[in-house]
């Protein structure tokens, strides 16, 4: 049987092992990765990634490539695709070239083969021989890859072509856990290649060194390994592991990264969320609150609206009755009783619309040539800030004109709005009486006790300091007392007068007396002790004090 049909021999119980034992080699390295099966024919890449030739076949031309000056794109055949062209490794994703003479241009991967050779063993226990596919092989042709059994080995040292190939047990070889074979030469079969061409920067067997390289410099492959092998354990040791090192901790540091900014990312996202959750929140209560303003505005604008509206609602009334009047008595009156009705109408029609009297003939109607600036408009009076319940308070508004001058008469538009700040709805009437010097009177009587929003507008504009508060307090109470020095001397020094500020005098007195204890220093109320005359009584609840008791009838 020849050598190349014991190859085939060989592929063909290859495959069937293959077949066998594809789902569990999917991660050895006798394993192609791109279709999953053991090697066939297994190629290098420039990038060092090893494949099977066909399946570097099958991969798709990167680039367009130029042929003999004319473009070439991926759909050109299979061997203008396979020569010279650009792929990209299944692995990394690196552009390769292909040799010009295509992917059997690539070096061979043998410790790929010698993978594939330990798998082969392996996989089975019982391994058939591959020449006669009958009996058990227990031995096994390092040159040839053949497994064989006791009598193809025999026969097979007795063939002059291989009888010089070495021979080893497949129990040793599966002790051994890996395969060493010799590689040969594509050109000679049979043929090691065990020299090496410097020109040519390749391994060659004798025939190839004695036909196409007997004009070069070949020497043995034992002596030049020691030069090349040391070439590749410098760039190893000295450039490409210390760069690994630096890469791996690199990685590293660049995981380390990522966690970190993930952690980061996830607090600033809590934090973000947090900030939207309390920026919607106070946005809520933003919105509540101006709701609220709009609220009190509306009511308070309302308020206004309805004064105004009231207010020229009785002068329209006022100045229609009297024009009315005029014209019923002028149009069906006699002379006599026009005469007679004359001076009630003057009257009335004056004060409706008065400027005096020019050359001794009534007129109506005045040109004002001042004009009132309302942010001069002053406020007067102490019941523009407090006022009690259920009395009647009052201010005064003094209309001025730009340069801050009283305008000196009235008949300016003047609204007065009072309204509860925490009760909605609850408002104050306020009467307002034009004292036709500039000034208003404003008066008021309000029904519960609080603070009121105080609006006073002229022209539909605020005066200076409106809106303000008006502090109304609950009903003013009176002393029951009187106001004295202290109880011992108003008293003419009774022992049973007593008084208000709780001060007692040695002896018995119930009363205060100057420079004792309890005493205000200063004249006071006998009911409450307040030391101001002209207050308010605070004393609440007399409780079982009877009035009678404080010292109420005696003289200063």
């Amino acid at each position: 049987m020849s050598l190349c049909k014991e190859r085939l021999v060989h592929e063909e119980k290859l495959e069937a092992v293959l077949s066998k034992s594809n789902g569990d080699t999917k991660k050895s390295k006798a394993v192609c990765g791109v279709c999953s099966r053991m090697y066939r024919d297994p190629k290098i890449l420039p990038c060092l990634h090893t494949f099977c030739a066909d399946c570097i076949r099958q991969r798709e031309p990167f680039s367009e490539r130029r042929v003999n000056g004319e473009r070439r794109s991926p759909e050109d055949d299979t061997h203008r695709r396979d020569s010279g062209s650009t792929i990209l490794c299944p692995e990394c994703d690196s552009e390769v070239d292909l040799p010009p003479s295509g992917v059997d241009g690539l070096t061979t991967d043998h410790l790929a083969l010698d993978e594939v050779f330990v798998e082969t063993l392996l996989v089975d226990c019982r391994v058939l021989c591959d020449l006669c596919s009958e009996s058990d092989a227990g031995k096994r042709c390092e040159v040839c890859g053949v497994n064989l059994c006791d009598f193809c080995s025999q026969a097979h040292r007795r063939q002059k072509r291989t009888s010089s190939h070495s021979i080893q047990s497949l129990q040793e070889l599966k002790s051994q856990g890996r395969l060493t074979r010799p590689v040969l030469c594509s050109l000679h079969p049979g043929q090691e290649l065990r020299l090496f061409c410097e020109p040519c920067d390749l391994t060659v067997c004798l025939e190839c060194a004695a036909t196409f390289h007997h004009d070069h410099h070949c020497s043995s492959a034992h002596e030049v390994i020691s030069h090349h092998g040391d070439r590749i354990r410098d760039l190893v040791v000295r450039s490409l592991r210390p760069r690994l090192g630096r890469l791996e901790e690199s990685l590293r540091r660049v995981d380390t990264s990522q966690e970190a900014l993930q952690a980061r990312a996830d607090t600033l996202a809590g934090e973000i969320r947090a900030f939207a959750r309390s920026y919607a929140s106070a946005v809520e209560a933003h919105c509540s609150s101006l709701l609220r303003s709009l609220e009190d505005l509306r009511s308070q604008r309302r308020n206004q609206l309805h004064l105004q509206k009231a207010q020229l609602q009785q002068a329209l009334s006022d100045v229609r009755g009297g024009v009315d009047f005029a014209e019923r008595l002028l149009t069906c009156g006699s002379d006599a009783e026009i005469l007679s009705a004359k001076g009630v109408t003057m009257r009335r029609l004056m004060n409706l619309e008065s400027a005096g009297e020019v050359q001794g003939f009534p007129v109506v109607g005045v040109i004002h040539a001042k004009t009132v600036d309302p942010s001069k408009c002053t406020i007067q009076g102490e019941g523009g800030e407090r006022g009690h319940e259920g009395q009647r308070g009052e201010f005064t508004l003094v209309c001025r004109d730009s340069s801050g001058e009283q305008m000196g008469r009235g008949g300016d538009p003047v609204l007065v709005s009072i309204v509860h700040k925490e009760k909605k709805g609850c408002t104050v009437e306020a009467a307002v009486v034009d004292k036709g010097d500039g000034s208003y009177v404003v008066s008021y009587t309000p029904a519960e006790a609080g603070l009121y929003s105080v609006w006073v507008c002229v022209k539909a504009q605020h005066v200076q300091g409106s809106p303000f508060v008006l502090n109304v307090k609950r009903k003013f109470r009176r002393h029951r007392g009187i106001f004295h020095c202290c109880s011992f001397c108003s008293s003419g020094g009774a022992k049973e007068a007593c008084c208000g500020c709780t001060g007692t005098m040695p002896g018995g007195f119930q009363g205060c007396g100057h420079g004792h204890k309890g005493h205000p220093g200063k004249p006071h109320w006998s009911c409450c002790g307040s030391v101001v005359e002209a207050s308010e009584c605070i004393l609440h609840n007399l409780g079982s004090v009877s009035p009678r008791g404080h010292l109420r009838t005696v003289e200063l």
